[in-house]
């Protein structure tokens, strides 16, 4: 019986490879023509019939052919034993482009560029979540002889640059003290528990930086609070209306739903570890704009530090294992680059 449930599975294979590829229901005859199963006609018929009355394939309309379900898509996943990894010039071409990024803006762009014209599916990244990160640097920049630039970096390389009006005019000397007081306080602590040591600053302070000082905690308080709308960079959405029958009276659904960024969001919370692949199919999308979609995420970080969820959406009918290579290799990469800047 395990040999027969063996031949089946290959059966659903061949039918899982052949409609994505081919975009057309897939008979018995194509199945025995094109893979080397080394069996009948008639068995692959008796496999079909029994994997149709299981749910795994479906017969549209009144085609002899059969294509994938959901459930047959899942049970190909599930049973990925190896993803073929990117070519050693693939992996190049990816360093090569995102180490090439000037800044963590560049670099997401940059991503999901390539992830897209890789998968040629729509790519999404979700910003370095800030929770996650902890200061490296505040740098603080006279602009004035009453005006401040604060400067500040985080170690997943995210930068918020903010302006403070002082009210008054500070001396370069005093721009240097408060540089040291407010590094003293920040550098190296997550940024939950830098917003709270910097709102104490002021209390600690000298008499003569108070009021300064008070004013730029003020200000360095509301960048260092994670704003609650997180932010996204998607790209390769018009990859989408090249199959549009992939999307029967759904593509404009799908193309609303990208646009809401709080489903995007859901889509990526999926994606808990870095390194993680999370693959939901179709039914198994929460969202009922998305059941005609499948949804391939990741996690992106370094260790066990997540920064971020990135991943694919596109239509059932894909190319599993290149896309889950794909959204992998990316993801690492984003992950050393951003861990490293």
């Amino acid at each position: 019986m395990a040999n027969a449930e063996e031949r089946r599975f290959e059966v659903l294979r061949a039918i899982v490879a052949d409609y994505v590829s081919n975009q057309e229901p897939v008979g018995s005859k194509a199945i025995v023509d094109r893979h080397n199963l080394g069996v009948s006609s008639a068995t692959v018929r008796n496999d079909m019939a029994a994997l149709e009355e299981e749910g795994y394939i479906t017969q549209p309309h009144t085609s002899a052919g059969r294509i994938p379900t959901d459930k047959g898509y899942r049970l190909f996943v599930d049973r990925i034993a190896e993803v073929k990894p990117l070519s050693a010039a693939e992996r190049r071409a990816i360093t090569a482009f995102l180490d090439s990024g000037t800044d963590v803006d560049d670099v997401l762009r940059r991503s999901v560029r390539l992830l897209a014209q890789l998968t040629r599916q729509v790519a999404v990244i979700q910003y370095p979540m800030m929770t996650n990160s902890a200061v490296r640097h505040l740098e603080v920049v006279p602009l004035t002889p009453a005006r401040l630039m604060l400067v500040l970096i985080t170690d997943s390389g995210r930068v918020d640059q903010r302006t403070v009006d002082l009210g008054d005019v500070i001396t370069e000397e005093n721009v240097g003290r408060l540089r040291t007081v407010l590094n003293g306080a920040l550098a190296g602590r997550r940024l939950s528990e830098a917003a709270a040591s910097v709102a104490e600053l002021p209390e600690k302070s000298p008499g003569d930086l108070r009021d300064s000082l008070t004013r730029v905690c003020t200000v360095l308080v509301e960048s260092l609070v994670e704003h609650p709308e997180e932010r996204l960079v998607l790209g390769g959405t018009a990859n989408l209306t090249r199959n549009v029958s992939d999307f029967p009276g759904s593509l404009r659904q799908v193309l609303e739903a990208l646009e809401e960024q709080v489903i995007v969001l859901k889509l990526l919370a999926a994606a808990r570890n870095p390194g993680a692949v999370t693959v939901r199919i179709g039914e198994e999308n929460e969202d009922e704009q998305m059941r005609s979609t499948s949804v391939v995420s990741i996690g992106y970080g370094m260790d066990d530090m997540l920064l971020g969820g990135m991943g694919v959406v596109g239509p059932t009918r894909m190319d599993y294992p290149n896309t889950i290579a794909a959204v992998r290799a990316v993801a690492n990469y984003v992950g050393q680059i951003l861990s490293g800047r």
